[in-house]
């Protein structure tokens, strides 16, 4: 009879646990590949068509001025999952084996299974070349759908220009990958859950290829497909490490050659679409979801994109294209519906504002600051820019009025945003600006990781393959 009493209170102090889970905020974690600022609420491009994505904007907090950690998948995502940037680590590119220097226990995933959430995941979260499921409770192996892509319509001339990739397709929707991805998270979103849950779901378009079927293609006659705004000589006043990023004998000149830049715009806008289609298919599970009034929804890009503006295409530079990405928060009770942070913030604020929201000790590695207090009220005080690296030592840092860039060979540019948005016009070399250069200089790390490479790991990870080959 003894034992009753310590029975009961076993009985009770699980209860009280379980109880104490309950009352923790589940989150959703959507992450989309490639996405640069032309989404509606933005107005950057009032071509584009993204009524879910604005619909997610007006029920929370929109971030108008956000920046990716670093203009590459890998090192973006290796730096916002980690806490820790690229100066940090060494992971730069796109080759650098993120595991060989992040242990297990620092990502975001384990700051939430410590804190006893149930960790899902599915899609694009980390580079797809680097996987570590056992950070995961539960992912989705199989996407299935890759061979859709590769079913071109009748109307696709040949699968793009060189290495920009693009052409409508014939087949359905739910035959590319990210729609089963988004079936994933909207099946989770329907459970019955006995602990609060992470939920991440990553979707690839507008990743390239820029290959969706060809009723996306037709939302955007191409008759009026503008071009993005471009200037003949923009490159004239950009020292030599910048231009060396733009590669404008690259994709720039092939393009121009092609006679088919509208096309890739017109592409791009598609794959945006077609994906702002599955945020609406999560959404729509989200309000009926029972998890609905006690899950926090934050939305982001890995980072940004050019299409022909410095006459450079895709990602890696350290110019607004591609820094900027959307970044959306919705969190119960503290954010408020369609409000709007003007605030220069960029994306290794997004692990510690989690740990903030959610309640959960901040780890000692982080290296970005909560934004909690701008969810809170999104016009308050704020002085921390936001900063870009790319590749070794080089880094541009971004506040409300300036853009500073400084290459690990000295070069500089420095853009007044205010009156120069397009980045138009390099100030680095006035010297009125000298001090505004030193001011955001500041920011930018005294110490440089060098770079990781292609791991002991990965190399390994290669081997096996083959030898797996050989035996087949």
């Amino acid at each position: 009879m003894k034992r009753l009493p310590l029975l009961l209170c076993l009985l009770f102090a699980t209860l009280t646990l379980h109880a104490a889970d309950a009352k923790k905020p589940n989150v959703l974690f959507i992450a989309i590949d490639d996405l640069r600022d032309w989404v509606g609420y933005l107005h950057h491009n009032e071509q584009t068509k993204t009524p879910n994505i604005d619909r997610l904007a007006k029920m929370g907090t929109a971030f108008t001025r956000s920046y990716c950690a670093a203009p590459v998948c890998n090192p973006s995502r290796a730096a916002l999952m980690s806490g820790m940037r690229p100066s940090k680590t060494g992971v730069y590119d796109n080759n650098d084996d993120w595991r060989a220097v992040i242990p297990e226990d620092k990502p975001l995933t384990a700051a939430f299974r410590r804190a006893g959430y149930f960790v899902y995941g599915a899609g694009k979260i980390y580079h797809g070349s680097y996987e570590r499921r056992s950070e995961w409770d539960d992912y989705l192996e199989n996407e299935g759908g890759g061979k859709a892509e590769k079913q071109l319509s009748k109307n696709a001339k040949n699968d793009g220009v060189g290495g920009i990739k693009f052409a409508p397709l014939d087949c359905a929707d739910s035959d590319l990958p990210d729609w089963n991805i988004t079936n994933y998270g909207i099946e989770q979103l329907g459970k019955e859950q006995d602990k609060p849950f992470f939920l991440a779901v990553g979707l690839h378009k507008p990743h390239m290829a820029w290959n969706v079927p060809q009723k996306w293609y037709d939302m955007f006659p191409l008759s009026d497909i503008k071009l993005p705004p471009y200037k003949e000589n923009d490159l004239a006043d950009i020292p030599p490490a910048g231009v060396a990023m733009a590669r404008p004998e690259g994709d720039h000149k092939a393009m121009l050659d092609s006679g088919r830049w509208k096309e890739a715009i017109q592409a791009y806008l598609a794959a945006i679409a077609y994906t702002d289609m599955n945020i609406g298919r999560l959404l729509d599970a989200f309000d009926k979801s029972p998890h609905k009034d006690n899950t926090i929804i934050v939305f982001w890009c890995d980072h940004g994109w050019h299409l022909g503006e410095k006459h450079h295409w895709r990602k890696f530079a350290l110019w607004e294209e591609s820094t900027r990405a959307p970044l959306l928060w919705v969190v119960p009770g503290l954010t408020k519906p369609g409000s709007v942070c003007e605030r220069t913030v960029d994306f290794m604020s997004i692990y510690p504002t989690l740990m903030d929201v959610c309640g959960i000790p901040k780890p000692a590695h982080l290296d970005g600051v909560s934004i909690k207090p701008l969810l809170a009220d999104p016009a308050a005080a704020w002085s921390t820019p936001a900063m870009t690296t790319y590749k070794f030592n080089n880094h541009g840092v971004r506040n409300e009025g300036w853009r500073h860039i400084r290459y690990a060979n000295g070069d500089e540019e420095l853009y007044n945003e205010a009156t120069d948005p397009n980045e138009w016009t390099n100030l680095a070399k006035d010297p009125q600006y000298n001090g505004t250069k030193a001011e955001l200089a500041k920011v930018m790390p005294t110490t440089n990781h060098e770079p990781v490479g292609e791991s002991v790991g990965k190399k390994e990870q290669k081997r096996e393959k083959k030898k797996k080959a050989k035996a087949e």
